[in-house]
């Protein structure tokens, strides 16, 4: 059975920071691509972030450029979500996700229960 679990969520003023880890088991971590998730309130869930199983290659949400950033451990089957300069909109519930594949367009199907940040003004 494939888990699933988010860390390192809290309460951070503007401007500070905050690195969210992610650990899964069940799997073979380094076979599958990993990314983040957020869900704001009244709001669809939205792609954060996505590397692929060997960390050569990220993606990123436009409005998270040059802010966060994606990395990951395969040794200790960890992925990480370094979040920098955040914002008041940076506010949402985090969600860790392991692809089906290698590739970040493999599809995610294998979901935590999310970890809360916000980012008061």
């Amino acid at each position: 059975q494939v888990q699933v679990m988010e860390s390192g969520g809290g309460l951070v003023q503007a401007g500070g920071s905050l690195r969210l880890s992610c650990t899964a088991s069940g799997l073979t971590f380094d076979d599958h691509a990993m990314g983040w998730f957020r869900q704001a309130p009244g709001k669809e869930r939205e792609g954060v972030s996505c590397i692929n199983r060997s960390g050569d290659t990220t993606y990123y949400l436009d409005s998270v450029k040059g802010r966060f950033t994606i990395s990951r451990n395969n040794a200790k089957n960890t992925l990480y979500l370094q979040m920098n300069s955040l914002k008041p909109e940076d506010t949402a519930i985090y969600y860790c996700t392991a692809a089906y594949g290698h590739s970040c367009d493999s599809g995610f199907g294998y979901w935590g229960q999310g970890t809360q940040v916000t980012v008061s003004s």
